[in-house]
């Protein structure tokens, strides 16, 4: 299979996660949710052409990691460009502390310098190894909704055991 096909549920799953917090923040159509969506992809699939290695999955994952850290991401500034949002109104809608990692087989985020990493998507590796120890990773899909505040420690221990 072309890398193309390969890398498109990594990378729909990063594009989604990112336009549903914009969802999340108000104040933008629907229609233009999906414009953004797609022109995440696009940029995405573009920007990882290359730097994609399923047998060696942690190659090149600072080359995909997507950031906020008090300036936008490129990516997702161009992609929100397309639909007439500025880097300022991003900065108001989106968390100013996100790190989204698209890897083969996983898609993780961390939002706040010390916040949980959450698994948004994970797929067995063929061979059966797992990239990350698990003991690190807490399952806290949705906690973004609990607002910006990086959760309190015990919070994600009481997560895990559910």
């Amino acid at each position: 299979a072309p890398s193309g096909a390969a890398m498109r549920t990594e990378i729909s799953t990063a594009a989604a996660f990112v336009t549903r917090l914009l969802r999340a923040a108000g104040g933008i159509g629907e229609e233009q949710l999906q414009c953004f969506r797609e022109c995440l992809q696009e940029a995405l699939r573009e920007h990882y052409k290359h730097h994609w290695f399923p047998l060696v999955p942690s190659k090149g994952s600072g080359y995909r990691c997507i950031r906020i850290n008090h300036q936008m991401d490129p990516l997702i500034g161009k992609a929100a460009g397309m639909i007439g949002l500025s880097h300022e109104r991003l900065f108001q809608l989106l968390p100013s502390e996100l790190t989204l990692w698209v890897d083969p087989f996983e898609v993780s985020y961390r939002i706040g310098e010390d916040g949980s990493i959450c698994v948004l998507y994970e797929s067995p590796q063929p061979g059966g190894k797992t990239t990350k120890p698990l003991e690190s990773r807490s399952s806290c899909k949705e906690e973004w909704r609990i607002g910006r505040a990086s959760p309190s420690k015990n919070y994600s221990m009481m997560t895990v055991s559910s």
